[in-house]
């Protein structure tokens, strides 16, 4: 990144004195999101209808997509029309990881979006995705978890045949929770995108460009 402007150089000792002057206020918003999220665990619930959803091997349930687990993440993929794919809902589908570790604690994964099914499936096999992958077309469901024709995460859980949204995020709320995002934040240079508050000189493209 020749040319490219630069933090600043400076000895060990005041390196390390913003360093520690940065982790106090990471320590205190650690702190704050640990509180956020006993609140989140003490959120209630509300029942949710048991909506169909197509796939490519047939129709499926709202329930179904627990397979033999107790609670379940969805992620609503923005329908942006015939042929279009939402960038940021691609971005993040990009940073989906280790199903496997969700499943041992007990959490299924889904991606849903009005989509039809033959887009959704053209488009998975495209990306080389393999998690779950349905289209809510025709239902309500997307509106109904709150994503007002936005993405979002929704979660649930089940008593036994009985389904219910348990909590909802959209915007930044999904975008803190990608892996990428998250080391970026950490880097110099950041996610290097046109929102972002850095110095002067610093690397900025459009956030989807």
């Amino acid at each position: 990144m020749s040319g490219t402007a630069k933090p600043k150089i400076v000895s060990a000792a005041e390196w390390r004195q913003a360093r520690d002057e940065l982790l106090a206020a990471e320590k205190e918003a650690t702190r704050t999101l640990d509180a956020i999220a006993a609140r989140r665990r003490r959120l209630p619930m509300v029942k949710f209808d048991n909506y169909t959803f197509a796939t490519a091997d047939g129709a499926t349930t709202l329930l179904d997509l627990f397979g033999d687990q107790a609670q379940l993440a969805v992620y609503q993929f923005m329908d942006n029309g015939p042929d279009e794919f939402c960038p940021g809902c691609t971005w993040f589908t990009n940073n989906i990881v280790h199903l496997n570790g969700l499943a041992e604690a007990g959490v299924a994964w889904a991606n849903v979006s009005n989509m039809p099914i033959a887009q959704i499936e053209a488009y998975k096999a495209k990306m080389g995705w393999t998690m779950p992958f349905v289209s809510s077309r025709g239902t309500s469901f997307g509106e109904d978890c709150g994503t007002e024709g936005y993405f979002g995460l929704s979660m649930f859980l089940r008593d036994g045949t009985d389904v219910y949204q348990t909590y909802f995020t959209k915007a930044r709320g999904v975008d803190r929770l990608l892996f990428v995002n998250n080391i970026l934040d950490l880097a110099p240079y950041g996610r290097q995108q046109d929102w972002e508050d850095s110095p002067a000189g610093w690397p900025q493209n459009p956030t989807y460009g």
